[in-house]
């Protein structure tokens, strides 16, 4: 319940930011010179970042623009008893005409070496089985804002997914996440 509280108060402050943001300053100088200048479009001004992602899948995250508006992104997602990698094909619009704060959306699948839920100390958690593995497809929406300043990007998503494991069992989740990324 804290880590929810937590996430929706970090996601209300940035939606207040581009809602009630005063500044327009547009300057793109930091924009890497292959993508096309289209007002209102990969405001971004990074072509690649590296970072972590939190409360759901946690783990390392890389993500790189191939073009204006599309982006991939992978995910090494760490827990106990669980690992997996994702692979997501995303893209930008630009929020609210501020520069820097794009909506993303996409999807993509992931492999997983988690599987049956359990509850452990009151938390609903995966649990690895012996020989269990996961495959499944990703969807994602969220909101990024890079910060102008620094070569940093913060992200709020939710990354719904429907996984399979071997033994047939089958596992639906939101996975919500909040991103921090080095930019470059």
């Amino acid at each position: 319940m804290k880590s929810k509280t937590i996430f929706f108060s970090i996601f209300s402050i940035l939606l207040t930011y581009a809602v009630f943001a005063s500044g327009n300053d547009t300057d793109d100088s930091n924009r890497p010179t292959s993508f096309p200048q289209t007002p209102a479009i990969n405001t971004s001004s990074y072509s690649t970042a590296i970072g972590v992602r939190g409360f759901g899948t946690s783990g390392l995250t890389i993500k790189h623009f191939n073009s204006a508006t599309n982006a991939i992104e992978g995910i090494i997602g760490f827990g106990p008893y669980a690992l997996s990698a994702t692979i997501l094909f995303e893209k930008y619009v630009n929020a609210f005409d501020e520069p820097g704060l794009n909506w993303y959306y996409g999807f993509g699948g992931h492999i997983a070496t988690q599987s049956n839920w359990t509850y452990v100390n009151g938390w609903r958690n995966y649990q690895r089985d012996n020989g269990d593995f996961g495959v499944g497809i990703d969807g994602i929406f969220g909101i990024e804002y890079k910060i102008h300043e620094i070569p940093i990007a913060i992200s709020m998503d939710v990354k719904p997914f429907i996984e399979v494991t071997t033994r047939g069992n089958a596992y639906l989740a939101l996975d919500p996440g909040l991103g921090v990324k080095f930019t470059f």
